[in-house]
């Protein structure tokens, strides 16, 4: 059981990772690319592939998390180092999730068309900032998440239990 329950954690860590990874690396630019003439569009693509992500990230966070106390027996396995980078990672991707990108879904909708908002406008200003915020949120989840990948095969290295 304890075997399984270590994959379930390595699996919902990769699945986060690639999605989050696929996501920023393939969906993204290959929507603004594809989609060229309408950015718009291309936007609502990534917009919703976020959303999907984050929630699909939150779940996985949850899952690992459920998975390592039930392996452990112990709310210290919560305490490691791993489990604080997916801690770090679930926290990071909730503020994304419902505080900038609900913000920015709002930004989006006062301007119509982010394409044929004037540059000098101050909502596009702002959306600009908050997908700056935003990238840096994500960046944040992938670094912690690779961070907790390798001490998660850290931990196995040392003790195997």
């Amino acid at each position: 059981m304890s075997t399984f329950l270590r994959a379930i954690e390595f699996l919902s860590l990769s699945l986060w990772l690639g999605s989050d990874v696929f996501l920023s690396f393939v969906v993204a630019p290959g929507a603004f690319r594809i989609l060229a003439p309408n950015r718009d569009h291309a936007g609502a693509i990534v917009g919703y592939s976020l959303n999907v992500m984050h929630l699909g990230g939150i779940v996985c966070g949850c899952v690992l998390l459920l998975a390592r106390l039930t392996r452990t027996k112990t709310f210290a396995s919560l305490a490691t180092p791993a489990a604080l980078c997916v801690v770090l990672m679930i926290a990071l991707t909730a503020i994304s999730q419902y505080t900038v990108s609900a913000r920015m879904a709002v930004l989006r909708v006062q301007m119509g068309s982010i394409q044929a908002t004037a540059a000098d406008s101050s909502l596009l200003a702002e959306f600009s900032r908050l997908h700056g915020i935003s990238v840096s949120l994500e960046s944040g989840v992938l670094l912690a998440g690779i961070a907790a990948m390798y001490l998660m095969v850290r931990e196995l290295a040392l003790k195997p239990s």
